[in-house]
This record gives C-alpha cells, sequence and structure tokens, in this order.
C-alpha cells in the first residue's frame, strides 16, 4: 500500500498516474468515522447487499472483490482511499490498512491501494 500526502499529489494526478499504469482507479471518498469509511468502501466496491459493514466483512468483500478482477478479465485496479485527516487518529485507521495490505498481497499485481492523506 503507498500512501501519498494530498499536499504533495491531487486526485487527478493520481488518477492520471493510474491510467497511464494501465490501470482503473476506483476513489473511495474521505469520512471521518469508521462505519462512514467501511460504508464508502463498500459503495464504491459494489460490495454484496449483505456487507455487514465491519473490519471482518470488510476483508471477506475485499478478497472477494479481488477474485473477480482475475475471474472477469478486467485491467488491474488501483483504489485511492482519500483519508479524512480525523480519521487517522482513529485506531482502525490502523487495522484498515493491514486489511487493505493484506488484500494486495491476496490479489498480486491485480489490485493495488493508495492511501491519499488530506
Amino acid at each position: 500500500m503507498k500512501i501519498y500526502s494530498g499536499d504533495t499529489w491531487t486526485l487527478e494526478e493520481l488518477q492520471e498516474k493510474v491510467a497511464d499504469a494501465g490501470r482503473r482507479s476506483l476513489v473511495v471518498p474521505a469520512a471521518d468515522s469508521r462505519k462512514a469509511v467501511l460504508e464508502a468502501f463498500g459503495e464504491v466496491l459494489d460490495f454484496p447487499e449483505h456487507y455487514g459493514v465491519n473490519l471482518d466483512a470488510l476483508n471477506d468483500s475485499l478478497h472477494d472483490f479481488a477474485d473477480s478482477i482475475t475471474d472477469n478479465g478486467n485491467p488491474p485496479v488501483t483504489v485511492l482511499w482519500l483519508v479524512a485527516a480525523p480519521f487517522r487518529s482513529d485506531r482502525s485507521f490502523g487495522i484498515m490498512c493491514e486489511i487493505l495490505q493484506d488484500a494486495e498481497r491476496y490479489a498480486g499485481k491485480d489490485l493495488a491501494v493508495t492511501a491519499v492523506l488530506l
């Protein structure tokens, strides 16, 4: 997982960089609470209706999402996660980073995550 400062790279610059690498980008918008962040991931990555909006469900759903990338022959995906400053002080931020890194390892080259610190 890469981490960039929003002061260094704009979202548009990062999206261009992702496209130049032949990848699709999906943008997870900034949110201030764990629940709101989990909901944003569920919406952007089109998690199933039964998505539990908790850290375990995020882990499971990310693995299913990674499988769907390779199963459908789609181009690799880079998730651009906009991280609001208030959420970075929440202890779930670190846990979510670990879950996202695990999903990257699981998916190999098909899934990359970039956190953009706002």
